[in-house]
């Protein structure tokens, strides 16, 4: 059994500038995974930056209500909301609220630094 506790996992500004905290990740727990799972926010009125990702990628928003733009399709967001995210599909979060927008993210196969691409 393998236990987490999101606050014991540092946050920190991923580069697309949400805040991140790992849960769960191949490289770094000794874990037999083949995917990398997050817990993520964005504060009100924030955006994220256009990126792509060589995995594919699926959001399961927690709170808040924004929008979520795939390759300039775009869908409101909001808690129970599930999202898939295609690789190499073109992506930003907008949160169009008064709360943080919190989501998990599965990301596979697992995140890896050299597999995204920042656009902006």
């Amino acid at each position: 059994m393998w236990k987490v506790v999101l606050q014991d996992r540092p946050e920190f500004v991923a580069g697309d500038h949400t805040k991140l905290r790992e849960i769960f990740h191949p490289a770094k727990h000794p874990l037999d995974l083949g995917y990398s799972l997050a817990h993520g926010k964005l504060s009100p009125g924030q955006r994220s930056k256009r990126h792509i990702l060589k995995s594919s990628e699926v959001y399961y928003f927690i709170s808040g209500q924004g929008r979520f733009t795939i390759n300039d399709q775009v869908t409101q967001i909001e808690a129970g909301t599930t999202v898939y995210v295609q690789p190499g599909g073109d992506q930003f979060l907008e949160n169009t609220g008064p709360v943080d927008i919190e989501f998990l993210c599965l990301v596979d196969p697992a995140w890896r630094e050299e597999d995204e691409t920042v656009l902006e």
